[in-house]
């Protein structure tokens, strides 16, 4: 297995570009792929819950990672989602994920029966040796069920291949236990999924973020974390405002949880970079919501520039 690499920056959770239910948008997640490169990401993060990645069948899973690390050439580490109900199949895409050249995967806690702290820790002693390249955690307690309690990740701490843990769980006091966490592996990394705990998270401690509206508007995330990672308070507030209208105007403009991916899609889609289509059981914005993400849009750019 390769060195773990620490992560630092922006590591956006890529939405998954398709044209149909089971079929990618190939040239659109070039286009997706170099906007976040040219916007400074630090890394990739696909098949995670902004990706929709439980949602699509395994073949087009193979797919998107095949040919995300094509696009993407090494130029930033490429994270890929293995989170499964099934032990066997997580195993399988972490094997594909390495031999085309992906650098991480990142794990959830199985979603359907919830397993307790003990059940993860065997869990994870049993996964670890089963795969090729290195793990990040996945903590989503909102859509898993279960989060990975403090002592279950300092257990997880024990296996060197197990290099960080991405947290969406939105609880700034968890984020600050991982971050008191950090003194027992110097090689260790944490990442914060809520874009709005993204300055807070960073000035505390944490490595950066891993946030959906990067996918749109990258260049003002990473300037975001680079401000908060030097201290620079008065900017940091400047920017950490703008990424508050971002979420606040562009993931609520339907009635649904979905609403978040697809408020996201659709601004993509107007900005000429993939389609907006969505895994089934969801469907793509109609008209009159479009014409809501087109009036953000012309909203936000002015502002975040």
């Amino acid at each position: 297995m390769s060195a773990p690499k620490k992560y630092h920056g922006i590591t956006p959770p890529l939405i998954t570009p398709l044209l149909s239910r089971d079929t990618l948008d190939v040239a659109g997640l070039e286009r997706l792929i170099e906007h976040q490169i040219s916007g400074g990401v630090a890394g990739l993060f696909i098949l995670g819950t902004t990706g929709e990645g439980p949602s699509h069948s395994y073949r087009l899973r193979r797919e998107l990672i095949e040919r995300t690390c094509h696009f993407a050439q090494g130029r930033v580490p490429t994270l890929v989602g293995i989170t499964d109900t099934s032990f066997v199949e997580s195993v399988n895409l972490a094997r594909y994920s390495a031999e085309v050249g992906a650098d991480s995967v990142v794990l959830a806690p199985p979603y359907y029966l919830p397993p307790g702290q003990s059940e993860l820790i065997d869990y994870i002693n049993h996964l670890v040796p089963e795969l090729p390249i290195p793990l990040f955690l996945y903590n989503m307690p909102g859509l898993t069920k279960v989060s990975f309690e403090p002592e279950t990740v300092l257990r997880a701490m024990e296996h060197p291949s197990i290099i960080g843990l991405k947290d969406s769980s939105g609880n700034m006091i968890y984020v600050h236990r991982m971050i008191e966490l950090l003194r027992q592996r110097a090689d260790w990394t944490l990442l914060v999924g809520q874009e709005e705990l993204l300055a807070d998270s960073v000035l505390a401690g944490s490595h950066g973020g891993v946030n959906g509206g990067a996918n749109v508007f990258p260049r003002l995330y990473v300037n975001l974390y680079e401000a908060a990672n030097r201290g620079d308070l008065t900017l940091t507030r400047e920017l950490h405002a703008k990424v508050m209208q971002v979420s606040g105007k562009l993931y609520r403009l339907g009635d649904h949880a979905s609403s978040y991916i697809k408020g996201i899609k659709t601004a993509l889609s107007l900005l000429d970079i993939c389609d907006d289509g969505m895994a089934e059981p969801f469907q793509r914005f109609e008209s009159k919501e479009r014409a809501k993400v087109q009036a953000v849009l012309t909203e936000l750019q002015p502002i975040i520039g």
